[in-house]
């Protein structure tokens, strides 16, 4: 079959020499581009919405199941490790078989597991589903990949941005609609330890209709799915090994997996603790804490994908040595927002820094994904899942330093968090790209006899 990069095929976006789109239309559902983009955050949106379904109820269920304050911080961080293997391997996956049957695949995989959430009865099985409902994140690797196959260098920033943002509100829906659904259902009589579990039928069945819908309208690639071009369109044929090695020994990818520990991993663990910090700390209700950090995940709707422009626009301007700065100025800040977060008394104040904070964090996250599809093309799903692991790894370390046991008060963590943030992003600082720069150092000399920028390594 003709290579997906040289055939020329009518779309009703504009697109480059590899039938990437140039443009952006997020109101529209054109395929494949745009088709995909929203078959790529409903799917994700799905999997943020079962992972994050268990937070808002846990003072229930903890009353239920008489779960230890331990027991709650081994849960939240068996949720990130189960995370931070599955992101780890999804990478790989999407080389081989792309980022369609990658996600349907794990989506259809792991939905009875969230209704199985049903079923447990103790404080080890609440672990267990936990840890295995972790899985459902690794959809985020799938969804970025599929960006960066669809979109072209100049808008791919914004897509990714705005992909991963829509999804990720679905932790800020489940944060908003769990405890009302809760409420409904014991509305009708039904007893507490009977009501929140049955409302799980509620995210493991949107989880695998989405699934469906991706497997029956999804495409991989702009001129097709992997089976039918052949190719994958990011990077030149190659075996695993060999793409998977060059991943992960490009530093590039490391870096920014730390970078991504300490944005979006900050953020999922506030997604984990912040009802219940709302909660225990100033004395409102449950429905009341979970309007109060639906409106920290909320804020993706328009925070991340405003990371994403702001990469998109330095770029324009400063090339890939914008998008660094970008990225390290913002995650600075939000460092700087965590750790004025904890250090207030007033809840008036802190919901007004929580929400300025979740805006800069969340910009942060859109802002490293508009580095990952510079860093090698053709281990792009390496390098994606490379970066979303940290994600996970950076939650887990978080999450065990900080909000496990009673070593610190909660809001002693939250500021030492913020400080992990800004010691954490300044390795951003030593990225540095042959043809592009880095923060201090401009481009190298280059040569078209020069070794490849996707084949430079550790060494």
């Amino acid at each position: 079959m003709e290579p997906c990069s040289t055939r020329k095929l009518p779309f009703s976006l504009p697109v480059d020499s590899d039938n990437k789109a140039t443009e952006f239309h997020p109101l529209s559902s054109s395929p494949p581009h745009m088709r995909a983009f929203h078959l790529a955050w409903l799917s994700l949106f799905a999997c943020f919405l079962s992972t994050f379904s268990i937070p808002p109820l846990i003072p229930v269920i903890r009353n239920d199941l008489n779960l230890s304050a331990t027991d709650v911080g081994t849960a939240g961080i068996a949720a990130f490790v189960g995370s931070i293997f599955s992101r780890l391997a999804m990478g790989p996956v999407c080389d081989l078989v792309g980022p369609r049957i990658a996600s349907a695949s794990l989506s259809l995989i792991t939905a009875p597991v969230v209704l199985a959430t049903a079923f447990v009865s103790s404080p080890t099985s609440f672990i267990l589903i936990r840890f295995l409902i972790g899985f459902c994140l690794a959809n985020f690797v799938a969804n970025q990949f599929w960006m960066s196959s669809m979109f072209s260098s100049s808008v791919v920033g914004l897509a990714n941005g705005v992909s991963a943002g829509w999804a990720n509100m679905g932790a800020g829906v489940a944060q908003l609609v769990m405890p009302l659904i809760y409420s409904l259902v014991k509305s009708f009589n039904v007893p507490e330890n009977t009501a929140w579990r049955v409302i799980f039928v509620v995210p493991a069945a949107f989880q695998a209709l989405t699934a469906i819908l991706v497997l029956v309208y999804g495409q991989d690639l702009p001129c097709g799915n992997y089976r039918d071009s052949g190719e994958a369109s990011n990077k030149p044929k190659d075996n695993f090994f060999k793409v998977l090695f060059h991943g992960l020994l490009n530093y590039r990818g490391w870096i920014l997996g730390l970078t991504y520990g300490y944005c979006f991993g900050v953020e999922i663990t506030m997604d984990n603790v912040i009802d219940q910090y709302f909660y225990y700390r100033f004395g409102v209700n449950l429905e009341v804490a979970g309007t109060i950090a639906a409106c920290f995940a909320l804020t993706n709707s328009f925070a991340r994908p405003t990371g994403g422009v702001l990469s998109d626009r330095l770029a324009k301007t400063f090339g890939i040595r914008g998008r660094l700065w970008g990225l390290w100025v913002v995650q600075t800040v939000a460092g700087l927002l965590c750790v004025l977060l904890g250090r207030l008394n007033s809840l008036g104040a802190s919901v007004a820094v929580m929400c300025a904070f979740s805006v800069f964090v969340q910009a942060s996250s859109g802002l490293t994904f508009g580095i990952v599809p510079f860093v090698s093309k053709r281990s792009l799903g390496v390098i994606s899942g490379m970066t979303g692991s940290g994600g996970a790894l950076g939650a887990i370390v978080t999450q065990m330093l900080l909000f496990s046991g009673s070593t610190f008060s909660t809001q002693t963590s939250i500021s030492l968090m913020g400080l992990m943030m800004i010691v954490c992003t300044l390795p951003v600082t030593l990225i540095h790209f042959r043809r592009g720069g880095g923060i201090f150092c401009g481009p190298y000399s280059f040569s078209e006899n020069s070794a490849d920028e996707d084949y430079r390594l550790l060494v």
